[in-house]
Protein backbone atom coordinates (compact mmCIF):
# COMPACT_ATOMS: atom_id res chain seq x y z
CA UNK A 1 0.00 0.00 0.00
CA UNK A 2 1.16 3.46 -0.84
CA UNK A 3 2.15 6.19 1.75
CA UNK A 4 1.18 9.43 -0.10
CA UNK A 5 -1.31 10.19 2.95
CA UNK A 6 1.65 10.35 5.27
CA UNK A 7 0.95 12.61 7.81
CA UNK A 8 -2.32 14.01 6.52
CA UNK A 9 -5.23 14.25 8.63
CA UNK A 10 -8.72 12.52 7.84
CA UNK A 11 -12.10 12.87 9.67
CA UNK A 12 -14.30 10.51 8.95
CA UNK A 13 -18.12 10.37 9.97
CA UNK A 14 -19.55 6.56 10.64
CA UNK A 15 -15.96 5.45 10.96
CA UNK A 16 -16.78 2.63 13.54
CA UNK A 17 -17.64 -0.33 11.54
CA UNK A 18 -18.66 -1.07 8.11
CA UNK A 19 -17.69 0.85 4.95
CA UNK A 20 -16.60 4.16 7.24
CA UNK A 21 -14.20 1.64 9.49
CA UNK A 22 -12.79 -0.14 6.28
CA UNK A 23 -12.49 3.72 4.78
CA UNK A 24 -10.20 4.75 7.98
CA UNK A 25 -8.24 1.29 7.95
CA UNK A 26 -7.35 1.70 3.87
CA UNK A 27 -6.51 5.76 4.36
CA UNK A 28 -4.35 4.86 7.44
CA UNK A 29 -2.85 2.20 6.10
CA UNK A 30 -1.84 5.05 3.53
CA UNK A 31 -0.19 7.14 6.23
CA UNK A 32 -3.26 9.27 7.31
CA UNK A 33 -4.20 10.36 10.75
CA UNK A 34 -8.14 9.33 11.58
CA UNK A 35 -10.56 10.93 13.60
CA UNK A 36 -13.09 8.58 14.01
CA UNK A 37 -16.85 9.63 14.33
CA UNK A 38 -19.78 7.27 15.91
CA UNK A 39 -22.20 8.32 17.21
CA UNK A 40 -23.49 5.32 19.44
CA UNK A 41 -21.11 2.45 19.57
CA UNK A 42 -17.97 3.32 21.47
CA UNK A 43 -16.47 0.16 22.12
CA UNK A 44 -16.73 -0.33 18.03
CA UNK A 45 -15.12 3.10 17.92
CA UNK A 46 -12.43 2.24 20.11
CA UNK A 47 -11.85 -1.19 18.57
CA UNK A 48 -11.31 1.05 14.88
CA UNK A 49 -8.95 3.74 16.72
CA UNK A 50 -7.02 0.64 18.49
CA UNK A 51 -6.37 -1.41 14.61
CA UNK A 52 -5.82 1.65 13.16
CA UNK A 53 -3.10 2.57 15.96
CA UNK A 54 -1.34 -0.85 14.55
CA UNK A 55 -0.57 1.22 11.28
CA UNK A 56 1.49 3.57 12.76
CA UNK A 57 -0.61 6.60 12.60
CA UNK A 58 -2.72 8.36 15.58
CA UNK A 59 -6.21 8.39 15.47
CA UNK A 60 -8.89 9.25 17.80
CA UNK A 61 -12.50 8.57 18.53
CA UNK A 62 -15.20 11.14 18.94
CA UNK A 63 -19.15 11.00 19.28
CA UNK A 64 -21.34 12.44 17.98
CA UNK A 65 -24.49 12.85 15.89
CA UNK A 66 -23.65 15.17 12.96
CA UNK A 67 -27.30 15.32 11.79
CA UNK A 68 -27.08 17.80 14.33
CA UNK A 69 -25.46 20.84 13.32
CA UNK A 70 -23.50 21.64 16.87
CA UNK A 71 -22.23 18.59 17.28
CA UNK A 72 -20.89 18.98 13.65
CA UNK A 73 -19.08 21.82 14.30
CA UNK A 74 -17.76 20.31 17.40
CA UNK A 75 -16.04 17.37 15.37
CA UNK A 76 -14.62 19.95 12.87
CA UNK A 77 -12.94 22.24 15.94
CA UNK A 78 -12.19 18.46 17.72
CA UNK A 79 -10.13 17.78 14.92
CA UNK A 80 -8.66 20.96 14.84
CA UNK A 81 -7.45 20.62 17.96
CA UNK A 82 -5.73 17.86 17.49
CA UNK A 83 -3.78 18.18 14.28
CA UNK A 84 -4.28 21.68 13.33
CA UNK A 85 -6.14 20.97 9.85
CA UNK A 86 -7.93 18.79 8.27
CA UNK A 87 -6.81 17.38 3.99
CA UNK A 88 -9.16 14.99 3.99
CA UNK A 89 -13.55 14.85 4.77
CA UNK A 90 -15.31 11.65 4.27
CA UNK A 91 -18.96 11.64 5.29
CA UNK A 92 -19.98 7.68 5.33
CA UNK A 93 -22.58 8.15 8.18
CA UNK A 94 -26.23 7.50 7.37
CA UNK A 95 -29.58 6.70 9.05
CA UNK A 96 -33.17 6.50 7.75
CA UNK A 97 -36.28 4.40 8.49
CA UNK A 98 -37.27 1.65 5.85
CA UNK A 99 -40.69 1.81 5.16
CA UNK A 100 -42.77 3.39 1.90
CA UNK A 101 -42.66 6.83 2.04
CA UNK A 102 -46.36 7.63 1.96
CA UNK A 103 -45.60 6.23 5.25
CA UNK A 104 -42.85 8.23 7.05
CA UNK A 105 -43.13 10.36 9.92
CA UNK A 106 -41.91 14.12 9.42
CA UNK A 107 -39.39 12.95 12.00
CA UNK A 108 -38.17 9.86 10.19
CA UNK A 109 -37.50 12.27 7.20
CA UNK A 110 -35.61 14.95 9.30
CA UNK A 111 -33.84 12.37 10.47
CA UNK A 112 -32.76 11.12 7.49
CA UNK A 113 -32.35 14.25 5.31
CA UNK A 114 -30.32 15.90 8.24
CA UNK A 115 -28.07 12.97 8.55
CA UNK A 116 -27.59 12.06 5.26
CA UNK A 117 -27.62 15.76 3.43
CA UNK A 118 -27.47 18.45 5.24
CA UNK A 119 -24.22 16.97 7.82
CA UNK A 120 -22.26 16.53 4.49
CA UNK A 121 -23.03 20.74 3.95
CA UNK A 122 -22.07 21.91 7.03
CA UNK A 123 -19.32 19.54 7.85
CA UNK A 124 -17.71 20.99 4.38
CA UNK A 125 -18.11 24.06 5.15
CA UNK A 126 -16.77 23.80 8.32
CA UNK A 127 -13.37 22.47 7.52
CA UNK A 128 -13.35 24.72 4.26
CA UNK A 129 -11.48 27.34 6.36
CA UNK A 130 -8.42 24.79 6.89
CA UNK A 131 -8.73 23.63 3.24
CA UNK A 132 -8.70 27.14 1.85
CA UNK A 133 -5.83 28.01 3.62
CA UNK A 134 -3.58 25.28 1.78
CA UNK A 135 -5.45 25.26 -1.15
CA UNK A 136 -5.87 21.96 -1.07
CA UNK A 137 -8.20 19.00 0.07
CA UNK A 138 -10.76 16.06 -0.46
CA UNK A 139 -14.25 16.13 0.32
CA UNK A 140 -16.05 12.58 -0.38
CA UNK A 141 -19.90 11.18 0.38
CA UNK A 142 -21.00 7.79 0.49
CA UNK A 143 -24.08 7.78 -1.36
CA UNK A 144 -26.06 4.89 -2.87
CA UNK A 145 -28.06 3.49 -5.94
CA UNK A 146 -31.47 4.83 -4.12
CA UNK A 147 -30.61 8.08 -5.08
CA UNK A 148 -31.56 7.88 -8.52
CA UNK A 149 -33.66 4.36 -8.49
CA UNK A 150 -36.66 2.96 -6.77
CA UNK A 151 -35.96 0.18 -3.82
CA UNK A 152 -38.86 -0.63 -2.06
CA UNK A 153 -38.68 0.76 1.49
CA UNK A 154 -35.74 2.87 0.88
CA UNK A 155 -36.99 5.90 -0.21
CA UNK A 156 -36.10 7.74 3.16
CA UNK A 157 -32.78 7.43 2.51
CA UNK A 158 -32.77 7.63 -1.13
CA UNK A 159 -34.15 10.56 -1.33
CA UNK A 160 -31.79 12.13 0.93
CA UNK A 161 -29.03 10.59 -1.19
CA UNK A 162 -30.47 12.04 -3.85
CA UNK A 163 -29.73 15.46 -2.24
CA UNK A 164 -26.60 14.48 -0.99
CA UNK A 165 -25.41 13.68 -5.25
CA UNK A 166 -26.71 17.36 -5.80
CA UNK A 167 -24.57 18.95 -3.04
CA UNK A 168 -21.66 16.68 -4.50
CA UNK A 169 -22.33 18.56 -8.04
CA UNK A 170 -22.72 22.04 -6.58
CA UNK A 171 -20.24 21.83 -4.29
CA UNK A 172 -17.39 20.59 -6.87
CA UNK A 173 -18.16 23.15 -8.97
CA UNK A 174 -17.72 25.82 -6.67
CA UNK A 175 -14.82 24.41 -4.79
CA UNK A 176 -12.30 23.20 -7.68
CA UNK A 177 -10.90 26.95 -8.13
CA UNK A 178 -10.13 26.87 -4.30
CA UNK A 179 -8.04 23.57 -5.15
CA UNK A 180 -10.67 21.05 -3.33
CA UNK A 181 -12.05 18.10 -4.82
CA UNK A 182 -15.57 17.03 -3.95
CA UNK A 183 -16.64 13.94 -5.47
CA UNK A 184 -19.28 10.89 -3.98
CA UNK A 185 -19.40 6.81 -4.03
CA UNK A 186 -22.35 5.26 -5.02
CA UNK A 187 -22.54 1.99 -3.47
CA UNK A 188 -24.37 -1.43 -4.57
CA UNK A 189 -25.58 -3.57 -1.99
CA UNK A 190 -22.72 -3.96 0.37
CA UNK A 191 -22.69 -5.99 3.29
CA UNK A 192 -22.78 -4.70 6.39
CA UNK A 193 -24.53 -4.62 9.91
CA UNK A 194 -26.83 -2.17 8.35
CA UNK A 195 -28.16 -3.83 6.02
CA UNK A 196 -29.73 -6.10 8.10
CA UNK A 197 -31.78 -4.16 9.13
CA UNK A 198 -33.60 -3.95 5.80
CA UNK A 199 -36.77 -5.91 5.08
CA UNK A 200 -36.59 -8.94 4.36
CA UNK A 201 -32.61 -8.73 4.29
CA UNK A 202 -32.18 -12.50 2.92
CA UNK A 203 -34.38 -11.78 0.05
CA UNK A 204 -33.49 -8.45 -0.89
CA UNK A 205 -29.88 -10.01 -0.84
CA UNK A 206 -30.61 -13.19 -2.82
CA UNK A 207 -32.42 -10.88 -5.37
CA UNK A 208 -29.29 -8.49 -5.69
CA UNK A 209 -26.72 -11.15 -5.99
CA UNK A 210 -29.06 -12.35 -9.21
CA UNK A 211 -28.88 -8.78 -10.74
CA UNK A 212 -25.41 -8.11 -10.03
CA UNK A 213 -23.47 -9.41 -12.96
CA UNK A 214 -19.97 -9.53 -10.81
CA UNK A 215 -21.50 -12.33 -9.08
CA UNK A 216 -21.31 -11.13 -5.52
CA UNK A 217 -22.20 -8.31 -2.98
CA UNK A 218 -20.13 -5.63 -2.33
CA UNK A 219 -17.92 -5.79 0.60
CA UNK A 220 -16.87 -2.71 2.43
CA UNK A 221 -13.27 -2.61 1.31
CA UNK A 222 -14.70 -2.11 -2.31
CA UNK A 223 -16.09 1.24 -1.41
CA UNK A 224 -13.07 1.99 0.50
CA UNK A 225 -10.52 1.34 -2.27
CA UNK A 226 -12.54 3.76 -4.74
CA UNK A 227 -11.85 6.54 -1.57
CA UNK A 228 -8.31 5.47 -1.90
CA UNK A 229 -7.86 6.46 -5.29
CA UNK A 230 -10.39 9.52 -4.91
CA UNK A 231 -7.73 11.11 -2.14
CA UNK A 232 -4.83 10.34 -4.45
CA UNK A 233 -2.83 12.68 -7.20
CA UNK A 234 -4.17 10.22 -9.87
CA UNK A 235 -7.45 11.51 -9.56
CA UNK A 236 -6.36 15.36 -10.07
CA UNK A 237 -8.86 15.83 -12.68
CA UNK A 238 -12.13 14.01 -11.25
CA UNK A 239 -14.51 16.93 -9.53
CA UNK A 240 -18.12 17.05 -8.46
CA UNK A 241 -18.50 13.37 -9.55
CA UNK A 242 -20.57 10.61 -7.63
CA UNK A 243 -18.65 7.26 -8.54
CA UNK A 244 -20.65 4.31 -9.08
CA UNK A 245 -19.26 1.15 -7.74
CA UNK A 246 -21.91 -1.83 -7.43
CA UNK A 247 -20.33 -4.69 -9.08
CA UNK A 248 -22.87 -3.73 -12.27
CA UNK A 249 -25.94 -3.82 -10.00
CA UNK A 250 -27.29 -0.35 -11.61
CA UNK A 251 -26.96 -1.95 -15.40
CA UNK A 252 -30.13 -3.49 -14.88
Amino acid sequence: MTTHLKDKVALITGASRGIGRAIALRLAGMGAHIVVNYVRNEDAAKETVADIAKLGVKAFPFQANVGNADEADALVKFTLEKFGTVDILVHSAALGAFKPVHRLKINQWDLSLNTNALAFLVLTQKVLPAMEKQQNGSIIAISSLGSHKYIPNYGAVGISKATLENLIRYLGAELAPKGIHVNGISGGLVETDALKFFPEYETFKKEALLKTPAGRIGQPDDLAKVVAFLVSPDSGWIYGQTIIVDGGLSLY
